[in-house]
């Protein structure tokens, strides 16, 4: 083993022996948010007065032998399953050989979706930069501190203060203008019981048409159907309520489920909106080959889905090559360190935002890492956190006090 140096987190240059990794943990933990519901068939969250939502997350901490641990709050139980089927052999093995351990990782989980790579990379970064005394950021040759960020808003509801019509979403998309923000993403009402009978295609066009009558032109405005659209006709008919306002992007629209690289190639050529896909493609080579089948215009890419900051970074690099730009899916500090170090990105998304909720998935910080809807800045800018690693800080009382499991790999 060569011998090597880095900087401590006193700023004590020293030399050392290769690390080693001496243990996975992972850690449930549960919480609750009021005046939310859970939208069972598109696993999103909804405005719901006098419900209480119970959810779980999971915090993944990698040990070593020098005493370094890398933290990752993100994923959930699905993508932990896989775990077992490649976890135990990276005990012994040197954290800072990413690449190493994402390339064995592929194979070892190609029948399973490649489910928990993602997670243990974005563990493995915060290591390094912990390791290095370095923000993520830095390692990845970033510069950015400030990052464009867009509202993307809760699925619309029916409750009397909720979003639950067209002016009630051009109402809170000129409260988020007020907050500094610059861009609004639209998440429809759900399409499925108990909505499907309240919500009919009209709705969402009319609620297109005056959020884009209020907002057009001060705002760059998005929407985002989540794969609710029953039809291609459906997607299309939407489609050209966007074009007529000039959104900048169109995702996801319709039950496909955002695969099919041929049908979106057709959509794109009946448009003129932009087609922001592949939030359901996963991997390096999936990206690709749905860029190459000319099946989008904007490119999604996801640290828990995609290899994650290793793998979104390959895709970044590869979409950039085919002269596209890549978008985030979801928040995280994890997000925000890549976005700081690509250039052809254009908008972090913050949410999931409501009119009448702070949060809808509550963060365990000790540091004043936010993504509330109060976290954009006038600028319309949310900040690159700058400790070393991921740069933010658990708060360890409220996760041990809350924790349902614990599974240890070692």
């Amino acid at each position: 083993m060569c011998a090597v140096t880095h900087t401590d987190l006193n700023g004590e240059v020293s030399m050392g022996s290769e690390l080693i990794i001496t243990k996975i943990e992972v850690r449930e933990f549960e919480f609750e948010v009021k005046d939310c519901a859970s939208e069972p068939t598109n696993d999103g969250m909804i405005y719901s007065p006098g419900s209480t939502r119970k959810g779980s997350k999971i915090v993944l901490r990698i040990y070593t032998d020098q005493g370094i641990t890398g933290e990752y709050l993100g994923g959930n139980s699905v993508e932990y399953a896989g775990f077992p089927k490649f976890v135990r052999p990276l005990i012994g093995m040197n954290p800072l050989q990413r690449e190493l351990i994402y390339n064995d990782a592929r194979v070892a989980l190609r029948q399973w979706a490649r489910m928990g790579m993602s997670q243990i990379d974005n563990c493995l970064w915060d290591l390094a930069g912990k390791y290095y005394n370095a923000p993520l950021y830095e390692l990845l040759g970033g510069w950015r501190t400030r990052l464009p960020a867009y509202a993307s808003t809760a699925f619309g509801d029916f409750e009397k203060d909720g979003l639950n019509s067209p002016e009630a979403y051009a109402d809170f998309a000129e409260q988020c203008y007020e907050l500094g923000f610059r861009a609004f993403k639209i998440h429809p009402w759900p399409w499925n019981t108990p909505w499907r009978a309240s919500a009919p295609l009209d709705l969402h066009i009319r609620m297109v048409e005056e959020v884009g009558k209020r907002m057009a032109g001060r705002m760059k405005l998005m929407l985002d159907p989540a794969c609710v659209y029953e039809t291609f006709a459906d997607a299309i008919e939407v489609g050209r309520a966007c074009d007529a306002w000039g959104y900048y992007w169109y995702e996801d629209p319709y039950k496909d489920g955002g695969i099919s690289a041929f049908a979106h190639k057709k959509m794109r050529q009946l448009l003129k909106t932009p087609l922001l896909q592949t939030e359901h493609i996963r991997g390096l080579e999936g990206h690709v080959d749905f860029i190459l089948a000319e099946g989008t215009d904007f490119v999604r890419v996801d640290q828990d889905y995609d290899g994650g900051v290793t793998g979104v970074m390959k895709i970044a690099h590869a979409a950039e090559g085919l002269g596209l730009d890549v978008e985030p899916h979801g928040g995280g500090a994890d997000r925000r360190h890549c976005m700081a170090a690509t250039r052809n990105c254009n908008f972090y998304e913050l949410g999931l935002v409501h009119p009448k909720m702070d949060a809808f998935d509550p963060t365990p910080y000790s540091s004043e890492y936010s993504d509330s809807i109060h976290a954009i800045g006038k600028d319309g800018c949310v900040p690159v956190p700058d400790g070393p690693g991921l740069g933010v800080e658990l708060d360890w009382d409220y996760i041990e006090s809350n924790t349902t499991g614990v599974t240890v790999y070692d």
